[in-house]
């Protein structure tokens, strides 16, 4: 069955790979003249768009229309924004892309890959590496951020760590809570010691490190969750079908581009669809039965 299902996909890339360019050549009438592609800031509004940029480029050159990037400040305006008809896709995390899927009909088509080609990434607790915080229990009375509540390494999963195997809640665990607004800025916090402790997750960690914000020795990683689904590019699921399928085609073609992906960081796409996010479905509803608890 696996193996079945595994031809299937690759049949159906090779067919969109075919199709696309005569498409790209005249796109059909019921697709609009312009998409929209919103991108959660986890790096702030400006270099979100750059890393983006040869992806967006691309997109254009296959698809043939005009494809403008969009950010905002934080991930429920890209979740609002979806919602609103204001973008046609978007890149989200696994919990902002549920949280999309149910309040804008959102559709996962492909999911990130890291750079060792595996589907997903990892949550991180951060500490500087000159802290005398040398284990998970010494955060307790600390100054803490997350990210954002639409975050998955950043909010979600660690608070299902928090309650569920270390019983506490965080408002009362740790001196202050603060909400950084994106990966960057909490690994920044870190090593400038505006923050104690922060939840993040290692493909943005790696990736200040690749760009030289910061050096992998500033900081020690106190724990690290099991494997979370990649970041899904997903679609508003009112969108022709034919244009769904050629933008999953133009992500999937991109893998072939070894300077863009660098400049993006990642290990390249793989399709997916809705059911890969069960998992964060799960995990939502058990954060918020402990919280009842």
């Amino acid at each position: 069955m696996f193996r079945r299902c595994i031809v299937g996909i690759v049949a159906a890339v090779m067919l969109v790979s075919m199709v696309i360019p005569a498409m790209a050549a005249s796109a059909p009438e019921n697709w609009p003249a312009k998409i929209r592609v919103g991108f959660i800031p986890t790096e702030g509004n400006a270099d979100i768009k750059k890393r983006f940029a040869p992806l967006t480029e691309h997109l254009r050159n296959i698809l043939g229309i005009e494809v403008e990037a969009f950010s905002a400040s934080d991930y429920a305006g890209i979740i609002t924004a979806m919602a609103h008809q204001h973008i046609d896709f978007a890149y989200f995390g696994p919990k902002s892309y549920v949280e999309a899927s149910e309040k804008a009909g959102a559709q996962a088509l492909v999911m990130e890959l890291n750079k060792e080609k595996q589907p997903g990434y990892t949550g991180i607790i951060i500490v500087r590496k000159d802290s005398d915080m040398m284990q998970l229990d010494d955060i307790k009375g600390r100054v803490f951020a997350f990210t954002d509540p639409n975050s998955t390494s950043g909010y979600l999963v660690p608070n299902v760590l928090f309650a569920r195997d270390l019983k506490m809640k965080p408002e009362d665990y740790f001196k202050q809570v603060k909400f950084s607004g994106s990966h960057g800025a909490s690994i920044l916090a870190v090593k400038n010691k505006a923050i104690e402790a922060a939840a993040t997750n290692n493909i943005d960690l790696d990736r200040m490190i690749e760009k030289g914000q910061v050096a992998a020795d500033d900081f020690r990683i106190l724990w690290r969750s099991e494997l979370i689904p990649g970041a899904p590019m997903a679609a508003r699921r009112d969108l022709p079908q034919s244009l769904k399928a050629a933008f999953t085609g133009a992500m999937l073609m991109f893998n072939a581009d070894k300077a863009g992906l660098e400049k993006l960081q990642n290990g390249g796409y793989q399709y997916t669809d809705d059911s890969t996010y069960d998992i964060i479905r799960y995990l939502k509803r058990l954060k918020n039965e402990l919280a009842a608890k």
